[in-house]
């Protein structure tokens, strides 16, 4: 990287910034892809950062095929990835694509903290973007509490239960239950006459 002059590096930023599609790939036609992983701001910011939080999907398309998927959960000075900055943002196409591009960290970058010790989930909550924290609780990894419940396969029998638990934003704990078998409520007796 160090044939690549600064002023590019700091214009490819901007150009992933705002989106500029055309001057990415002047960019990578001057210098090649083999550099785009190791370009960072004075933040630590990567280029997925940059059209993550600004919402450019065009960008985003473009550039994940000719970067590592490991640059996908890349931390910045104050540890978040693209997908914190995707979500602090509500930008919800940014946020599938990066956790369904195929071979990449998946839901596991939903795990990820930042320095304040949130997920991408949590700041989906403080931002107040309920859109993007249901798809996140949707696809993430829950783990269930009582995994001897499990029959043979790993499979849960439809009339088994779990339960689970997700920290919300504040730190508070939501307790939900998953499967069983739904039974019919009791009927209630009526009280004795008088």
């Amino acid at each position: 990287m160090a044939n690549i002059p600064e002023d590019d590096r700091g214009d490819l930023l901007l150009s992933c910034r705002y989106g500029d599609l055309e001057d990415i790939q002047a960019f990578l036609d001057r210098h090649g892809a083999c550099s785009l992983a190791e370009i960072r701001d004075h933040n630590q910011n990567t280029i997925l950062h940059m059209v993550s939080a600004n919402g450019h999907l065009d960008a985003l398309q473009y550039i994940l095929p000719l970067v590592p998927t490991s640059l996908l959960s890349a931390q910045n000075n104050a540890g978040s990835t693209a997908l914190h900055w995707a979500a602090v943002n509500a930008h919800l196409e940014i946020t599938k694509a990066l956790i369904e591009f195929p071979n990449g960290p998946g839901v596991n970058l939903i795990d990820i903290k930042n320095e304040a010790g949130h997920s991408p989930l949590a700041e989906a909550e403080y931002a107040g973007w309920d859109e993007g924290a249901q798809y996140l609780v949707g696809v993430m990894n829950l783990e269930a509490e009582n995994a001897d419940k499990e029959d043979g396969d790993g499979v849960l029998a439809d009339e088994q239960e779990i339960e689970v638990q997700i920290e919300d934003a504040e730190g508070q704990i939501a307790k939900m239950k998953i499967g069983g078998s739904v039974s019919a409520p009791k009927p209630q007796s009526s009280p004795p006459s008088a």
